[in-house]
């Protein structure tokens, strides 16, 4: 059957009643098999190939690492919720550290000056990430709010190593989406970049130059899956 008359008996039987795709259809957008190392190797290759960073440490230090990072990074105000519980965490960590930390939980309207001009980098929570596509997917709350992760110059997202899928299908699928779709995920494929008509690439012009994935991971300190 040619491709033409392929379609068209598909949509005779979709006229005629629902049409249900093969099982073996649904077999190429799913889990794709990976094990736990193979999904965190492809993602940190993809969204390193986009200039991500990924920064590997333990539950027990991942704020001694956010620590590191902020000081190599040269970050003054730090933006963060304080409820969430990464966030707060951050907080205890950082409260005698030489960085402010700023609240969020405002109307943009009272500091969207402030944001803008003199907030050096945002720290926000994840839910999960796809390995296929090097993605990580957040669900913005009043507490984490998702101008923190868009417009300062550096975003810092904490991703649980444990909560990486396959595909995107495997999220909406097991987060139940169908049922009760977010009103507002993010998926974030890597920092902002453009291009203009001659192909130059820019980072930044329309949200953070750099995005740094710190990953938590059960036990010790886990080194790159690639070393």
């Amino acid at each position: 059957m040619s491709a033409r008359n392929n379609i068209l008996q598909r949509l005779r039987e979709r006229l005629d009643g629902p049409l249900s795709a093969p099982e073996s259809d649904f077999a190429v957008v799913t889990n794709r098999g990976w094990d736990p190392e193979e999904r965190l190797a492809r993602f940190e290759r993809l969204i390193g190939s986009v200039h991500g960073e990924v920064v590997h440490a333990s539950r027990e230090s991942w704020t001694t690492a956010l620590a590191e990072v902020l000081a190599e990074k040269g970050v003054r105000r730090l933006a963060l919720g304080k409820e969430h519980p990464v966030a707060a965490e951050a907080r205890r960590a950082l409260a005698d550290a030489e960085v402010e930390l700023v609240d969020v939980d405002r109307e943009i309207e009272t500091w969207q000056q402030e944001q803008f001009e003199t907030v050096d980098a945002g720290l926000t929570s994840t839910l999960g990430a796809i390995a296929e596509t090097g993605s990580l997917w957040l669900w913005p709350t009043p507490d984490e709010p998702r101008l923190i992760s868009l417009v300062p110059s550096l975003h810092i997202a904490v991703l649980d190593a444990e909560t990486l899928e396959d595909t995107f299908f495997d999220v909406v699928e097991k987060h139940g989406w169908a049922k009760g779709m977010p009103t507002n995920a993010l998926l974030i494929s890597g920092p902002s970049k453009t291009a203009d008509i001659e192909q130059t690439l820019a980072y930044g012009v329309h949200g953070p130059r750099e995005l740094v994935v710190l990953v938590r991971h059960a036990g010790t300190t886990q080194e790159s899956p690639d070393a």
